[in-house]
């Protein structure tokens, strides 16, 4: 390729909008992880068990429980992004998603009484339990969001 047709490559269309919307894009992405990184150390935090604690001890079923968590604060925060067009939306949205998986999250703990011992205790049965209802309250999330 020659310094004229590389140059005519470089000025197309295609590139130039790469060029504007990928430092943007890596933007988004930017705020959108720290977020869920932000929701994860939040709920680590409040838990009545510590599952990083247990997971480093090989609890299988800790793993799966946070695991869960991950994936229910990823969900409604992936539809965040896709619905938002600056940071400012991205932020906005996603503070307020994180409050309502969080909040959603300390119900489902609540409700299901006697889970964390079970989890403490190694049993995965539990922790599937606890994943299923924290990703079905990011999938409603997730819904309302697209509203």
């Amino acid at each position: 390729m020659d310094s004229s047709s590389l140059s005519r490559v470089l000025e197309s269309a295609e590139v130039q909008a790469f060029a504007t919307g990928f430092p943007t894009t890596m933007a988004h992405l930017g705020v959108t992880l720290g977020l869920m990184l932000i929701g994860a150390v939040i709920y680590a935090l409040f838990t009545p068990w510590k599952e990083i604690a247990l997971i480093r001890e090989g609890n299988a079923a800790a793993a799966v429980a946070y695991a869960g968590v991950l994936l229910g604060l990823a969900i409604p925060l992936a539809v965040s992004l896709s619905v938002s067009t600056s940071i400012k939306d991205i932020a906005l949205w996603g503070v307020a998603t994180l409050v309502l998986q969080l909040l959603a999250f300390r119900i489902v703990d609540m409700l299901l009484t006697g889970l964390p011992q079970r989890i403490r205790d190694g049993e995965i049965a539990a922790a599937v339990l606890l994943v299923g209802a924290k990703l079905s309250t990011a999938l409603i999330l997730a819904a309302a969001l697209t509203g």
